[in-house]
């Protein structure tokens, strides 16, 4: 999923953003509500996290505009203020959820997970490609028996090709879909990851390049032949 943290205090954003992309999540991170605002019309996100006292714009103006513009958004609001008028307030401006500082890590995840449940994309079943296979629901990946250890990067970049066998992949569309938009990226980063990515799906015995390059364009999820 692509999650988006609008959170001004970096001692719950940074290590909440670093926990989720272990998890194989795409999470970019917003430190004041205008800026959450423009990262929220700038990409479609699954779940935004939305601190409700922030600098420039407030969570709950926030939760407004999006629910306004008929965004489907889950939106799980975080915050220190715990009466029932607050979360009354939260919820009725359309919040999916409602979760009291401070936290545990685990518990958040957890109320992520029970969000996700509700997006029918996340209910997948195993992606194929030949003998290589992904379980999006346990994020394993093997090659016929053999399983794969693979970065969350490498991750994320194999399900998106399995989403689209036999397409052409551009390298754009690996970076807008992929990569987040606070963190320095190009070309060079995303053949560092096939190539990587290539040796370790070899590695298990493949015979095939099953990661085609089409040159000036992108890449190429290949069946074997």
């Amino acid at each position: 999923m692509r999650i988006l943290i609008i959170e001004d205090d970096d001692r719950i954003a940074k290590p909440l953003a670093e926990d989720l992309r272990h998890q194989y999540h795409v999470v970019d991170i917003a430190r004041d509500g205008i800026e959450g605002w423009e990262y929220s019309q700038a990409a479609e996100y699954d779940v935004i996290l939305l601190d409700l006292m922030l600098p420039r714009l407030d969570g709950i103006t926030i939760c407004q505009r999006l629910r306004a513009a008929k965004s489907n958004v889950l939106i799980l609001m975080l915050t220190a203020k715990d009466t029932t008028s607050d979360k009354v307030i939260g919820l009725d401006a359309g919040a999916d959820d409602y979760l009291i500082k401070p936290f545990e890590l685990e518990e958040l995840t957890a109320r992520i997970r029970a969000l996700s449940r509700r997006i029918p994309e996340t209910k997948q079943p195993i992606l194929n490609c030949g003998k290589l296979q992904l379980n999006p629901s346990t994020c394993e990946v093997i090659y016929g028996e053999k399983p794969l250890s693979l970065t969350p990067k490498e991750y994320l970049i194999l399900e998106y090709f399995l989403h689209h066998p036999q397409q052409v992949v551009t390298r754009s569309a690996l970076l807008d879909k992929l990569w987040e938009f606070d963190r320095d990226s190009g070309e060079g980063t995303i053949r560092t990851h096939i190539t990587n990515l290539r040796s370790k799906i070899k590695a298990t015995g493949c015979k095939e390049n099953l990661i085609e390059t089409v040159y000036g364009i992108g890449y190429r999820l290949t069946s074997e032949v």
